[in-house]
């Protein structure tokens, strides 16, 4: 009897220990890949680019400069780091992998309009908003 019960809390120190690397584990090497890409893509000409871009735009640029007027005290994340924790968590970092690899490639409107609707059917409206106020941020150097 007293067999059993070790065998089982053994199995049950195992689980939970089994749970906790996997739970902390993929948030770790989730947020080391979100940091990688982050810091490549600020460093990378490509975001010069995207800024030429957004800025030939005017529906973009008009889209971005509403991020202005919002009240930031109400959005779920305020800075990159903490957008980009929230999209590893809603998307996975091998999605994020391939979103970024697709769209350095250069994308079509087709492809913007598919891109839009996944993150639209993903994020909320509040982190479209933050996402928003981020991107305006950053586009501005503010």
């Amino acid at each position: 009897m007293k067999w059993i019960r070790r065998l089982l809390i053994f199995v049950i120190l195992i689980g939970a220990i089994g749970y906790g690397v996997y739970h902390f584990g993929t948030k770790i090497a989730a947020e080391k890949i979100m940091d990688y890409y982050v810091e490549e893509l600020a460093s990378s000409p490509v975001m010069n680019d995207v800024k030429e871009k957004i800025n030939s735009n005017p529906q973009i640029q008009e889209f971005l400069n509403e991020g202005a007027n919002i009240d930031e005290s109400v959005l779920p994340f305020t800075t990159k780091e903490e957008a980009a924790k929230e999209l590893v968590s809603k998307f996975g970092a091998s999605e994020i992998v391939d979103i970024v690899t697709d769209v350095s490639d250069g994308v079509s409107e087709q492809e913007q309009l598919e891109l839009l609707q996944k993150v639209e059917g993903k994020l909320s409206e509040e982190e479209l908003l933050a996402l928003q106020v981020i991107a305006y941020k950053e586009l501005n150097n503010q």
